[in-house]
């Protein structure tokens, strides 16, 4: 099978010849501009062969056209130090502007992805690293701050939410307009850690469906980072009301630094995400990695 094949018939939850495996990582400094972080991803994809290639922008991007401070400091992800964070009061978030997602730090990555297509998207799928609308708003304001806004300042945080809602669907159809097959849908604070069911119900599933109706038919893979998950953090299941024999096999449990081993995993976690998922079924989705 081709990588392409392999995970076509992963997602329609058929055997394919060998478990697909996944692996990605940062690349700080190169994330800076679109053409040298393009070229990594195609570096590292020639390899190690992976089976999906993830474009993994620089930590935190999404927040630098709304005022983010972040920078390098050594550290064994590769991830940015966030410094200055632009929502300090609960009137900040009004004042979130919308985006125009072809410009700045969102249209570098979507460069950064037409040229990963180009160069390999015939051969393998490709997908965009997008994160939740409340894990953006975590990296905006900090995320015992979001706590507070949430419990403390309901409305002001509604009003930032919706904003960011609008400005990630809009890049998720701009992505896939340059060639992405979807999206690693990352979100970080579906956790009762932080906050309840409820709660999560309210200011996470609403937005995270906002931004996986965008995909509209694209690839979907789901990500979370939480050790102890909100039961609807994925709002609903990628095939509503459809449910195929699914036999027990091997398959990859992809970790948090990106690498892969075979565990038992009797459901796909990469799925194809339907068209106006949220407008046809409730039910809240089970496949997550962690």
């Amino acid at each position: 099978m081709t990588h392409r094949e392999r995970i076509d018939a992963a997602v329609r939850g058929e055997r394919p010849d060998r478990v697909p495996v996944a692996l990605w990582r940062h690349f700080p400094e190169d994330d800076r501009r679109a053409e040298k972080l393009a070229q990594a991803h195609i570096a590292f994809y020639r390899a190690y062969d992976p089976d999906l290639l993830k474009v993994t922008p620089a930590s935190g991007y999404y927040g630098d056209d709304w005022g983010l401070r972040a920078g390098y400091k050594p550290n064994r992800e590769g991830t940015r130090t966030y410094g200055e964070r632009p929502i300090k009061k609960a009137s900040d978030w009004e004042r979130l502007k919308h985006l125009d997602v072809s410009q700045g730090a969102h249209g570098r990555e979507v460069h950064a992805i037409r040229l990963v297509a180009e160069a390999v998207g015939r051969e393998v799928p490709v997908l965009e690293t997008v994160f939740s609308p409340l894990s953006v708003a975590r990296t905006l304001a900090g995320e015992q701050a979001t706590v507070r806004y949430l419990r403390e300042d309901p409305e002001a945080l509604h009003n930032g939410l919706a904003m960011i809602a609008d400005v990630t669907a809009e890049f998720v159809h701009a992505v896939i307009a340059a060639g992405a097959d979807g999206i690693f849908f990352s979100t970080q604070m579906a956790t009762t850690a932080l906050m309840t069911a409820e709660e999560y119900e309210e200011f996470g599933r609403p937005y995270d469906l906002r931004i996986l109706d965008a995909v509209d038919g694209g690839l979907v893979f789901l990500h979370s980072s939480a050790t102890t998950r909100c039961r609807s953090s994925t709002g609903t299941p990628a095939r509503p009301r459809r449910r195929s024999p699914r036999p027990a096999r091997a398959c990859p449990r992809v970790s948090r630094a990106g690498s892969a081993r075979g565990t038992p995993w009797p459901r796909p976690r990469l799925r194809r995400w339907p068209r106006r998922c949220a407008a046809r079924s409730p039910t809240p989705a089970a496949a997550v990695t962690s």
